[in-house]
């Protein structure tokens, strides 16, 4: 690590805001959740424009962003990628390049840069879930806006509205998104709390798929059933829910020793025939 001032380096020259320096999305999976028999899947750049980008919003210094699209000249569809608790790490990047290679933009904003901590690198959980609790619902829901605008402004972006897909932390800014975002078309939320907007199911605005577990721990199966109910009270035919009963939190993860790969692949078909079906293609 070179000094980056004549007199030595202060701590302020190695905080970990990517408002000044690029190439700061953490190299690795997730520390506090990978597992060592994990096998993930690994997607090739080749073909495609791996980007950071700086999105204005309304906070400090602008929402760092990892951005996966095609290669060459032409307008693609767009999915704005929403990671969970613990940022931008391998998998999401690859998530993201998966999407790449179908043809979509994908974009996979670091909603927690304002705390300045490398989410990934962290072990303990309670410290990572103190620093998720500092992106308040209004701070992301505003993010996520700030996104959208930005890729439907962009010369490689297909005009219209964009798709959303987020994992755990991420399937419940889904949801929201859906209700509050006039730029999402449909969303595609895997394994997001439903509790606290069960009541708010009669906002949706947008289709949204969601992906569950039967046996999640965190997420019980009366509450999915709750926002089924409550979606078809609200008349909402367009959003729909498939649980699978013999996985657990974290299906899709195939970093983590929760991946179920039969799960994974039948939801990840489901993701790209409901985008298809809503416009998103």
């Amino acid at each position: 690590m070179e000094l980056t001032r004549p007199d030595g380096s202060m701590p302020e020259d190695f905080h970990l805001s990517r408002r000044a320096v690029t190439g700061m999305f953490f190299a690795g999976y997730a520390l506090a959740a990978v597992s060592a028999d994990a096998a993930p899947i690994t997607t090739s750049s080749e073909g495609l424009t791996i980007e950071e980008v700086t999105i204005a919003n309304a906070g400090p210094g602008g929402l760092p962003a990892y951005v996966a699209r095609p290669s060459g000249a032409g307008r693609h569809p767009a999915i704005l990628v929403v990671n969970e608790v613990f940022g931008i790490h391998d998998y999401i990047k690859d998530i993201c390049r998966r999407l790449a290679k179908l043809g979509y933009v994908a974009v996979a904003p670091d909603f927690f840069y304002r705390s300045g901590v490398n989410l990934p690198a962290q072990t303990d959980m309670q410290a990572i879930m103190a620093t998720v609790r500092q992106a308040s619902e209004a701070q992301v829901d505003g993010d996520v806006q700030a996104a959208t605008r930005w890729i439907v402004s962009r010369p490689f972006a297909r005009p219209g509205k964009v798709g959303i897909t987020g994992f755990c932390w991420g399937g419940n800014v889904v949801w929201r998104a859906a209700m509050i975002d006039p730029n999402v078309g449909a969303g595609v939320a895997w394994y997001g709390q439903l509790k606290q907007l069960i009541a708010r199911a009669g906002e949706l605005k947008a289709p949204v798929l969601g992906l569950y577990a039967g046996k999640d721990q965190g997420i019980p199966l009366a509450d999915v059933e709750a926002m089924r109910a409550a979606l078809k009270a609200a008349g909402k035919t367009n959003a729909e829910i498939v649980v699978y009963p013999d996985a657990g939190h974290g299906f899709h993860a195939d970093y983590r020793a929760s991946y179920d790969a039969t799960a994974a692949a039948d939801g990840w078909s489901r993701l790209i025939a409901f985008f298809k079906a809503h416009g998103i293609a």
